[in-house]
């Protein structure tokens, strides 16, 4: 290998990436702003350390990221670089943090107490069996607590308040509250006895501490006896793998170094246990660990346990021994984009100083000579358009216009339009379908696209037809899914759903049947005889066959047949059964497919991708238009349901995360654990998320390229959640953005 090889590589780099080139063993921390390259500086810094230190599959560089699909690009990036060096693609694996917990775990079934041949993974959520029977067990075990919350701030007795009040707690309450502090105390690495001994020192009237600590307790017990696991229990299975130090030395002699992606996103467990991976056996050295990450894009924390603050931190600390390197430099946008993100930041710190939502980092344009085509393009028009249409009705008018106009002009480029939630997308979706239909702009809304939702549905659908084929309801079903598949003509499935029995089996006094409906009979006649002739284990795999699934389906296919066997006890394979377990698994968690990576249909030219804040992340567009900036929708307020209003000017689930998470931080920083109050623990809450929120509409303004499309109705529904998208639907005057006006009074001349 020729070292000017190796220089030249390095040199092809920015500034702010060049130290992940230069990365010779030890801790570094990368800061990297939007934009500014981060994947590709982490294959190069990757490619340049396995060939320098000729390393092998007995010695690895692991990558780790958060997701499969960033998993196989950085991987194929890696391959690419090493391609160009002539060095053979060994001595890396690149994983998710999960799947590489999953790895070391299972390795060691005995030390980890996981076993994948006897445990079932589950991602719940509150309505989800496992959740509601940890419910049922703790009202029954723990009475005096539930005593407690029904009686709440007041109560006057009256029966029908009490029954209405048992119906919110086991429905709502207790469900959410469970799924949420079982998440954030597992992946803090607080243990149930550590719960109960801290609750002991709890001053409020619930003790919500204890709560959680008894619900914790119903929730592990059940769910070992079940066999399920989740995805916490991975990491820390993991690592009680590593507490093992005969074990811990021979994993670490395998580890050359770790490069993390997304660290602003990891937990304290997680981070935890790359360290331990990353370091020298035998030795006092530190690990060869580098994190790379985005503390500015950190927004993930206020529904998972993930917390910018340590990756924050890491960063700190390396800096002060000048290990840290800040990718600051970005040729995704225009300047003026450029300058109003930078703007927001600073915005954003000083008017939010009790929680600062970001890291005092600007983002800066490349050098001319960058090798990134058009980077840091010219704006289109003024590059940031403010606007405050009337109301959302002519918000979507005036969108669609700009869109017709740059699109037609422009069909070589592509936009997004960026929202909060999918019922704001719907709407929108449905709104400008006459782009498509009139203009042949297509308009694509990634929420209805999610392939974890309809694999499931579409094979309840036909699985209910196989089981009862005379059914009206179930025969329409699997007609529908048969069209939509474009596996039989379009028709009128209602009248051949009318009559099941003779549509799929019809006389000869019957009125002869069409050439149409005679193959969608036929179609349905042969998903019948492979119910007879199959073993009902194999229905599922067949089906996905029959419905010409891509390869990916196929694979979720398969996972949902293998996610169902586990779910029913030894001996039970009945259709019935298989259908019963299919309904509980749609209804109560979200099934997640296996999935190829999508970004190429969300960044299609000449297309208008809907799709929400959260999942644009890691994506960009030439035209980004943010609609519906209003106060409460960004950065919004923390609201409790009439409903719960018994318990008091709080959710529990929210005080419960705050008070688990204050916990964490004082033990984090080594200070005495001081029980916040409920009210005082719901505050530090809604500061959380207000910072969380800033650092969202961040991520939504730094994925455009050449022009940045705000606006906020003055007019809009009080409540997207009840937002009627067949109309008939009341708006109110509503507030802007707090940060609208002054971005207006700063850049906009429109």
């Amino acid at each position: 290998m020729e070292e000017d090889q190796l220089i030249a590589l390095r040199n092809s780099l920015r500034r702010g990436q060049q130290p992940l080139a230069d990365w010779n063993g030890g801790k570094l921390a990368v800061s990297a702003v939007p934009g500014s390259g981060k994947s590709t500086g982490m294959a190069i810094g990757a490619a340049i350390a396995l060939a320098r230190h000729h390393l092998t599959p007995k010695q690895q560089l692991i990558v780790v990221t958060f997701t499969r699909a960033a998993a196989s690009s950085i991987k194929n990036k890696i391959k690419e670089k090493l391609n160009q060096l002539g060095y053979p693609s060994r001595g890396f694996t690149v994983q998710t943090l999960h799947g590489l917990a999953l790895n070391i775990a299972s390795r060691y079934p005995q030390l980890s107490g996981l076993d994948s041949e006897t445990t079932t993974l589950v991602s719940p959520n509150q309505n989800h069996r496992l959740i509601r029977e940890t419910v049922e067990t703790w009202m029954s075990r723990y009475p005096n607590y539930y005593q407690t919350l029904l009686y709440g701030v007041s109560f006057d007795g009256e029966e029908t308040e009490r029954l209405r009040r048992q119906l919110v707690l086991r429905r709502d309450i207790l469900p959410k509250l469970t799924r949420t502090t079982v998440q954030e105390a597992k992946s803090s690495g607080l243990s149930v006895e550590a719960l109960w001994e801290l609750s002991r020192d709890s001053q409020d009237t619930y003790n919500i501490l204890g709560i959680t600590a008894g619900l914790y307790e119903c929730y592990q017990e059940i769910a070992r006896s079940r066999s399920l696991i989740d995805y916490d229990d991975m990491i820390l299975g993991a690592l009680r793998v590593l507490e093992h130090p005969e074990i811990a030395a021979e994993l670490q002699s395998q580890v050359y170094g770790v490069f993390e992606d997304e660290a602003q996103d990891s937990t304290p467990l997680q981070a935890e246990l790359l360290e331990i991976l990353a370091r020298h056996p035998h030795s006092d050295l530190p690990p060869n660990l580098v994190r790379v990450g985005d503390p500015n894009q950190a927004i993930n924390s206020t529904f998972t346990p993930a917390d910018p603050l340590y990756f924050r931190d890491f960063c700190n600390s390396c800096q002060e021994e000048n290990l840290l390197a800040e990718m600051d430099q970005a040729g995704r946008s225009s300047q003026i984009i450029i300058d109003a993100a930078n703007f927001f930041l600073h915005w954003g710190n000083q008017s939010h100083p009790r929680e600062l939502p970001f890291r005092e980092q600007n983002i800066h344009p490349v050098p001319e000579n960058d090798p990134q085509p058009e980077a840091n393009p010219s704006p289109t028009g003024d590059g940031l358009e403010i606007y405050t249409p009337k109301d959302i009705y002519q918000t979507v008018e005036w969108m669609g216009n700009r869109l017709q106009n740059l699109l037609q002009a422009n069909p070589e480029h592509n936009a997004a339009i960026l929202v909060r939630n999918n019922r704001q997308g719907s709407f929108l979706a449905q709104s400008l379908n006459y782009l498509q239909r009139e203009h042949n702009i297509a308009v694509f809304e990634v929420s209805q696209q999610e392939r974890s939702s309809y694999i499931p549905n579409e094979t309840l659908n036909l699985l209910q037809f196989l089981n009862r084929p005379h059914s009206p309801e179930y025969t329409k079903a699997a007609l529908e899914v048969l069209t939509q598949r474009n596996l039989i003509p379009k028709q009128d499935i209602n009248a051949l759903a009318s009559s099941p029995e003779q549509f799929l089996y019809p006389t000869v006094l019957d009125f002869p049947q069409s050439q149409a409906v005679q193959q969608a009979s036929y179609y349905c006649r042969s998903l019948l005889q492979a119910r007879i002739e199959l073993p009902t284990y194999q229905l599922i795999s067949f089906l996905g066959l029959t419905l010409n699934y891509s390869a990916s389906e196929l694979a979720t296919s398969q996972k949902l047949a293998d996610r169902i066997k586990q779910e029913i006890p030894t001996g039970g394979s009945s259709l019935m059964q298989i259908i019963e377990t299919l309904r509980d698994i749609i209804d109560s968690e979200q099934f997640q497919g296996i999935e190829e990576s999508e970004d190429d249909l969300y960044i299609k030219k000449g297309q208008v991708t809907i799709i929400t804040m959260h999942k644009a992340k890691g994506l960009d567009w030439d035209y980004v238009f943010i609609p519906f900036l209003h106060r409460d929708n960004i950065p919004g307020q923390q609201r409790v349901p009439i409903s719960s209003k018994f318990i008091g000017d709080f959710t529990l689930s929210e005080v419960a995360r705050s008070q688990i998470r204050n916990i964490v931080h004082s033990q984090y920083r080594q200070e005495p654990i001081q029980l916040s109050q409920p009210t005082t623990a719901w505050q530090k809450a809604g500061e959380l998320q207000t910072a969380e929120e800033y650092r969202l509409f961040y991520v939504a303004m730094t994925r455009a390229k050449r022009l940045l499309w705000l606006a906020a109705a003055e007019q809009a529904p009080f409540s997207w959640n009840r937002f009627n998208l067949k109309g008939g639907n009341s708006l109110q005057k509503r507030d802007p953005s707090p940060f609208l006006l002054p971005l207006k009074k700063q850049f906009a001349r429109s």
